[in-house]
This record gives C-alpha cells, structure tokens and sequence, in this order.
C-alpha cells in the first residue's frame, strides 16, 4: 500500500503525462512540464526519467510514435508523410530512423505486417508508471439486450489488434455492422494479467439489426449481450489503462456497493478509436454486469459481511 507521500508523487507525475496526452502536437518544454509537475525545473528532468524509465523527451517521442503506429497499421490509405509531420517530423526520413530505432522495423514494414507482440514489449514499460484511480461516478443502469455480431480472439492479449483489424475488415468487406452507425463492444471473460495466454479470450462485437450469415472466412457468428443491471463507468483517455480500471473495479468499487456480480462477463463499449482521435479523447464505457445484493452487508476490517434476514 502506498504511502500519502507516494501518492502524492504519483499524482504529480500524472498530471505530466495527462497535459503530454492534451498537447502531444505542440512543443513541449521542460519548464512548463515542470511547472505542471510543480517540481524544480533543475530537478524535473532526473525525477521524470527515474519514475518512468527514460528521459521526457524520449518519453514524448515514444508516445508520437506510438499514435503514428496506430494510424500505419489501421489507416492504410493515410501518407507516410502526413502521419511523419503530425509526428513532429518534418521529413519521411527522420521519421522513418527514429519508428526503426523504436520499433525495429520501417513504417512500411510495420504497415505491411504490424508485429504487435513486440510492438507492446517495447512500447508497454514507460506507461505502467501511470498509476490509474476512478476518476468518473459508477452508476447503475439497465442495459438493453444487443444483438452483435462477434470474433472471438484466442491467444496472446498482445496479439488483440490482429483480431480487430480482422474485425475491421469484415466489416468493410461485408458492409455488416458499418461503424460509423453501430455500435463497438469488447467482452473481456478473462483477466489479461492473470490468465495464461493459451487459454486467454476476448470478444470483439458490433451491433447488427438483423442475424449475419455466418459462412464467412472471417469467423464472425452472431451473438448477443443480454439486458440486465450493470455498473459503468465512463473512462476517458488511453485503452491501456482499461484492464487496470476493471480491476479496481473489481477490487475498490464491488465490495462496498451492494452489489454482486451476475452471470456474464464485464464488457467495454468503445465509442471512438486511437486511429480516429488522440489517445486522451477516447471514450469507453466498462460494463460490470451485477445484481443488487438479495441482503444487506457491512463492511468490517476489509471483510464482507452479510446479515442474516
């Protein structure tokens, strides 16, 4: 458990890589990250790079690569040299050395065949010293029943974005579940932190008005996400932090609220995507399925306690 001290430290730090997140094309320069840090300009560089693991400029250009990486690999028809300027480059070729010296490959090749597993192997470490806390009301809804259409990804959670860009794909290819008019869900039954990558699943669903035909090379079959009580809670910002936020879910918000859990995973509703807009205006929804608890409990010491009717 951390200390108030730490958690104050943690939250200056965030509120540095929330304002890089708001102004990631604008020049960013250590006094005012300082002063947003409210540490000493003298000191902020070598309190940045021992919280997150590298310098703030390497850790500003990883995180303009990282969104550069999104737009090669879903945006195929985007230029090179666009995606290069809105990087902060002002030529294909320092751009393309400085994606090789990140990612190992070309923006072309990385285009071509993005190779995610490493991909989050090398992209991953500077984000885990973001520490993420609820920061938006959980409330209690009914949700409607919602006939999708759904591919189930098997495997690897680093390997997800395969799975969606298949999804991408049928859906431009069919014209079924068009995205600009139905809406994106993730069922998440299993735990990525906890569960073994051979038996790891993930659901990737859009909403459909009628059943799909399922003879499709894709592997997409209808289902659906059945009505019934759930808690949400809007997150705004990157969908790395979603797995945390479903923990603490889970851990901080479920024991306390008189609440349990109902028969069907918790599910996110993705009302944008990081190829479409900045990482900090992404917009999800995490859905935890419950049902109000049949008797009323106390919380004691950490422990549940349920009272006898």
């Amino acid at each position: 458990m951390c200390d108030n001290k730490t958690d104050s430290y943690a939250r200056r730090f965030n509120q540095v890589f929330d304002y890089i997140d708001r102004h990631l094309d604008d020049t960013l320069l250590l006094d005012k990250l300082s002063e947003v840090a409210y540490f000493s300009p003298f000191h902020f560089h070598r309190q940045f790079s021992s919280y997150c693991g590298v310098p703030p400029g390497r850790y500003i250009q990883m995180m303009r690569l990282k969104r550069a990486s999104y737009r090669l690999a879903f945006n195929p028809l985007e230029k090179i040299t666009d995606i290069a300027f809105d990087a902060g480059f002002q030529h294909a070729e320092s751009f393309s050395r400085a994606f090789r010296q990140m990612f190992g490959l070309s923006p072309t090749q990385f285009r071509q065949q993005p190779p995610w597993i490493d991909w989050h192997q090398r992209i991953s470490g500077p984000y885990k010293a973001r520490r993420q806390t609820m920061q938006g009301q959980v409330k209690i809804i009914n949700f409607p029943a919602a006939s999708v259409a759904m591919l189930t990804h098997y495997g690897q959670p680093e390997r997800i974005n395969e799975t969606a860009a298949r999804f991408i794909e049928w859906r431009k290819t069919t014209g079924y579940s068009p995205v600009a008019s139905s809406q994106t869900f993730g069922v998440a039954p299993h735990d990525p932190t906890s569960t073994p990558p051979e038996v790891f699943e993930f659901r990737i669903c859009g909403t459909v008005t009628s059943p799909i035909p399922e003879d499709n090379s894709f592997g997409v079959v209808n289902s659906e996400i059945p009505a019934g009580r759930c808690a949400v809670l809007r997150h705004q910002g990157s969908h790395d932090a979603l797995t945390e936020l479903a923990q603490v879910l889970y851990r901080d918000w479920l024991p306390g609220s008189g609440e349990e859990l109902r028969d069907f995973p918790l599910f996110f509703h993705y009302h944008n995507f990081v190829h479409e807009v900045a990482e900090h205006e992404l917009i999800t929804d995490i859905y935890l399925p419950c049902n109000k608890l049949s008797k009323p409990v106390m919380c004691v010491a950490g422990l549940l306690i349920t009272h006898p009717q």
